[in-house]
């Protein structure tokens, strides 16, 4: 029995943490980001769909071959400081 709970209490808390993990890296944009990026997808990397992090890997890699609109999505958040998510939650109380 004690086994057993040795090995439960790690393992379930992974699987209460990891949910929130996988969400937090598959920022999928605003809608007008997109909206920008979403011919780029469909021509570029429909193979990858759904999958968010492979479908914003194949963009990265097929930069030079972007639309103006969605180069300048990837041009906005390369330039653009990192989010601190404690300001944006104080912020909108």
């Amino acid at each position: 029995m004690r086994k057993l709970s040795l090995w439960l209490v790690p393992n379930l808390a992974f699987a209460l943490i990891l949910p929130s993990t996988i969400r937090a890296q598959e920022y999928r944009g605003t809608f007008e980001q997109q909206l920008a990026c979403t011919p780029d997808v469909l021509r570029l990397c429909g193979s990858e769909i759904p999958d968010v992090n492979r479908i914003v890997v194949c963009l990265r890699q097929n930069t030079a071959q972007l639309g103006d609109a969605c180069k300048a999505v990837f041009e906005a958040q390369n330039s653009a400081p990192p989010k601190d998510p404690a300001r944006t939650t104080r912020a909108s109380h």
